[in-house]
């Protein structure tokens, strides 16, 4: 049995493009795209964690594994270990990747790298990021920077996680929301309350950083597309039909 599993969180509860689990990209649910990717990262199975019974039984029509979790979750964090005591009451697991619904073209080769700073027995959470390019992304709330050390070439210890406009000399990251949990990190995460920072920048990965909890980031070549919006859902289509 693998030490690692994948899971995605998914819920159907989204304003800008609802069901969008559910959102059809050349005849599949995303969800299934987004399953798919995991799969083929090959580092451990990969299942769904949802709320929703229709996104159960897509997820099961195109022979994957999704399980049933609660309605009231704030975060993915939380849903997945739901999902995670379901599925390994025994504690076989040690390494939980939480990848998100909203990325049917995230890369396989991205998923493994964000095992690589798990390699140190330091590291408690790893995360991924990349070189920012477009100068418009310095200055978008909506993209988050992370800065910190670099440790070697292509992975750094992570910092600072904020909105604020990047300042001062590159290179500059996006972080990028995809994360490799130690089991006892991730069980340690969701019982902490939600730290100061974390509620003034809406920004999860502060609470572990507030309560000294060590993220390292490895650094990838791009940022995949998360969908939000049917522009973001045409512009995947796009992508992976291409």
């Amino acid at each position: 049995m693998s030490r690692t599993i994948i899971l995605i969180p998914a819920r159907m509860a989204s304003t800008r493009l609802p069901g969008k689990p559910l959102a059809d990209i050349l005849g599949l649910p995303m969800i299934v795209h987004v399953l798919r990717r995991a799969t083929e990262a090959g580092i451990g199975e990969a299942v769904v964690a949802t709320d929703s019974e229709a996104v159960q039984a897509a997820v099961e029509k195109a022979g994957g594994r999704a399980v049933m979790t609660g309605s009231g979750h704030q975060s993915g964090s939380d849903r997945i270990f739901e999902a995670l005591q379901a599925l390994d009451p025994e504690h076989r697991i040690e390494v939980i990747v939480n990848v998100q619904g909203d990325l049917p073209t995230v890369a396989p080769a991205d998923i493994r790298a964000s095992l690589r700073p798990l390699s140190d027995p330091a590291v408690d959470i790893a995360t991924l990021a990349a070189v920012i390019h477009d100068p418009d992304e310095l200055t978008n709330p909506n993209v988050v920077k992370v800065s910190g050390a670099m440790l070697a070439p292509g992975r750094m210890r992570g910092t600072t996680f904020t909105r604020a406009d990047a300042t001062g000399p590159g290179p500059h990251y996006h972080h990028i929301g995809l994360y490799a949990y130690r089991r006892a990190a991730l069980e340690r995460f969701v019982a902490l309350p939600p730290s100061a920072n974390e509620q003034r920048e809406r920004l999860e990965q502060l609470r572990a950083l507030d309560n000294g909890m060590r993220i390292d980031v490895a650094i990838v070549d791009s940022v995949p597309l998360g969908v939000d919006t049917p522009e973001d859902l045409a512009k995947a289509t796009a992508m992976l039909g291409g």
